[in-house]
């Protein structure tokens, strides 16, 4: 078993604004590695990539703000590498090497899986991409809450809300830009001032288009999703994200991004379930401003994948904030599970917990937390806390982890732990000295291990669902052969 910790290394890229050429729409095609690759700001195969995603999508003027900063950004971007500090522990080799084809059109919905959620729920089926609006229903919601599309939106005043935020972000990486260019449309969550969402909004994402194992093909979806909840306003997302059945051996690569605006005094849960195929890459990017006063809470359950990489920026822009983030991954084959947290606390009072727990149960898989909190000067009376745990039960499994807690305000409480290990044979001593054997020990403590994240999930029928996936992922992996 290995486990590696590293201080963390800042390099700034030379970046350049080229000309954007825009050219006459074009059948949309795929292609694979080009022939000659230059580790540069020009590099040739994102340029392509660039070219086929702007094929790919239909004229639209609401999204051309974002499409041009996307592009402009992707075209003065090289594909990350091992040699990239934010990517050094996180190969991308898989996709890079791949034929890749973005996804033009939504799916037949006789492909499509029934809705397993909780029936009362407002929900929104999102395929491959496109908004299945026959597939969802939304007729719960309070009067002036808006879920549905912007470019299908009549009412000029939520668009022109959304629109301040669009192409609004300066943190985002090369899979953020890919997004913003390839995204066929976005879809919009509104919630007016005062409003509270009694019941979450459910976001099921299916992959439905695949290529067979070993044949190179990578169909790319590139969801996005815009949540705006004015002041004292209040609402729940739920996230789940799968592979349309019988497709877990497919490959697809999911590149979703959500983006959330907070306002005074509001506040959001956000449950977000990853369990897509492990021939899968899965790259999603949360970005989240929060005025003063407001709350954001995530819970984030990942087990799919096989290059599964989550892209987390929370910025608080108001005193008296609070955020929240516990997450659990679980790599139980040849995976890569990643969590590439960013925080950042300016203003006074501030508050933050984050908790990240994983385990790797397979001799080839691997995990990453890249955690970074930063209590900048004027965040006084910051209250904020960091804790990573790892559980390797695999000779070789490995964990990187990167815990950074940086202060630079002087009246502060702030603390942060790793801890990697195996299970504890004091532990497991504890269950055998009462009669307990140690199969039944070891299956006690694995499961509860991750437990203590799942259950902070806040709705049941959602963590009986996460539970019961979990469990069968550990049984039939790291229990094999044990009874039930």
């Amino acid at each position: 078993m290995s486990a590696l910790a590293f201080t963390r290394q800042i390099h700034t890229p030379i970046r350049i604004k080229p000309k954007i050429k825009h050219k006459q729409k074009q059948k949309p095609k795929s292609f694979s590695t080009p022939p000659i690759t230059r580790a540069s700001f020009s590099d040739p195969f994102v340029i392509q990539l660039a070219e086929i995603l702007e094929d790919s999508v239909s004229p639209s003027s609401s999204l051309q703000k974002l499409r041009d900063s996307s592009s402009e950004s992707l075209l003065s971007t090289s594909w990350p590498s091992r040699k990239d500090e934010p990517f050094r522990f996180t190969d991308t080799s898989f996709i890079r090497h791949s034929q890749i084809i973005p996804i033009t059109k939504p799916p037949q919905l006789d492909y499509l899986p029934s809705h397993n959620g909780d029936a009362l729920l407002p929900y929104l089926v999102i395929a491959d991409g496109f908004v299945l609006n026959s597939m969802s229903k939304l007729s719960t919601l309070p009067d002036g809450v808006y879920v549905g599309s912007l470019l299908s939106d009549s009412s000029d005043r939520i668009a022109k809300r959304v629109l301040e935020f669009v192409a609004d972000f300066e943190w985002g990486d090369l899979f953020w830009s890919i997004n913003g260019l390839g995204a066929p449309d976005m879809t919009v969550v509104y919630v007016p001032a005062g409003v509270k969402v009694e019941n979450p909004i459910h976001f099921k994402y299916v992959s439905v288009e695949g290529g067979e194992e070993g044949s190179k093909k990578l169909p790319v979806s590139n969801p996005r999703v815009f949540v705006v909840v004015e002041e004292g306003g209040e609402v729940g997302i739920i996230e789940e994200f799968v592979s349309k059945e019988g497709n877990d051996d497919k490959c697809h690569w999911a590149n979703p991004v959500l983006e959330v605006v907070i306002g005074k005094g509001a506040k959001v849960r956000h449950s977000y379930v990853q369990s897509q195929s492990l021939n899968s890459a899965h790259i999603k990017w949360t970005a989240v401003r929060q005025e003063a006063a407001s709350t954001y809470e995530l819970v984030e359950v990942s087990t799919g994948g096989k290059l599964s990489r989550h892209n987390l920026h929370v910025q608080q822009l108001g005193p008296d904030t609070a955020t929240e983030l516990s997450t659990f991954h679980l790599s139980v084959g040849d995976q890569t599970q990643d969590l590439h947290s960013r925080l950042i606390l300016d203003h006074p009072r501030g508050y933050s917990q984050q908790l990240h727990k994983c385990i790797v149960a397979h001799s080839q898989g691997q995990a990453v937390f890249d955690g970074n909190v930063k209590v900048n000067r004027y965040a006084q009376q910051t209250n904020a806390g960091q804790l990573t745990r790892s559980l390797l039960l695999e000779p070789r499994a490995t964990v990187n982890v990167k815990p950074n807690l940086q202060i630079i305000a002087d009246d502060v409480k702030c603390s942060h732990g790793a801890a990697i290990s195996d299970l504890e044979e004091t532990q497991l001593f504890y269950f055998q000295a009462r009669g307990i054997d140690l199969e039944t020990a070891r299956k006690a403590l694995v499961f509860s291990f991750g437990a203590e994240v799942i259950e902070r999930l806040p709705y049941s029928f959602m963590r009986r669902q996460v539970e019961s996936h979990v469990k069968e992922k550990l049984l039939t992996s790291t229990f094999k052969g044990s009874s039930r």
